[in-house]
């Protein structure tokens, strides 16, 4: 320890960064690429559509305000923890409502949606650049769990990724959102989960 010269990393500083950034180069990244849906001016004006981001920034939220804790050894979270369903519960009363408002007949199509594919892939895919930015950040801490950390990485990941990705996709229905952009955050998370394992150890 005593040869130890490194100047210590403001750790706050280093994962508010990395949040910036990738959410910055995954907006670059998007907006070049696939951008927002043609009926984006109706769309805002629908209920359903802005709900959408309710959910995915509430992820976005409740997990970045778990970072710092979670890299830090002798940090924690507390009742902060529980913040993470925030989210899926928002999403779940949004269906009970969804289901009591749709005739059954319709719950299907609702659910299966147009875009389960792109929601499968985009989200995944967006996810890798603010998460390689937040892994760079994590490993100038200390984390008693890498696979944990590297599963909340994720999840803030899929926070911003799928807040993008929801100005792209065309259904709305809180029965498709439940169904794939869970599907698609399992996917993430168990990615970070193993990349955390492997690259947030010290």
């Amino acid at each position: 320890m005593a040869q130890d010269t490194r100047r210590p990393v403001n750790l706050r500083l280093a994962l508010s960064g990395a949040v910036a950034v990738g959410t910055l180069i995954a907006g670059l990244a998007f907006f070049s690429t696939l951008g927002l849906r043609h009926d984006i001016g109706h769309a805002v004006e629908t209920v359903r559509f802005l709900f959408k981001f309710v959910v995915t920034l509430s992820l976005f939220a409740s997990a970045v305000s778990l970072t710092e804790a979670m890299v830090r050894p002798d940090s924690n979270p507390g009742a902060r923890r529980w913040w993470l369903l925030a989210a899926p519960l928002l999403l779940l009363a949004a269906v009970v409502l969804e289901m009591i408002v749709t005739p059954k007949d319709l719950w299907v199509a609702k659910l299966i949606g147009q875009n389960a594919l792109h929601c499968l892939t985009i989200i995944p895919a967006l996810s890798l650049i603010p998460g390689f930015f937040l892994f760079l950040a994590m490993r100038q801490g200390a984390p008693e769990n890498p696979g944990h950390a590297g599963a909340l990485a994720a999840l803030v990941s899929v926070g911003i990724a799928a807040t993008l990705y929801a100005t792209n996709c065309f259904d709305d229905s809180p029965l498709f959102v439940v169904t794939w952009y869970p599907l698609a955050t399992l996917v993430t998370v168990a990615i970070g989960y193993v990349a955390g394992r492997r690259f947030l150890r010290w």
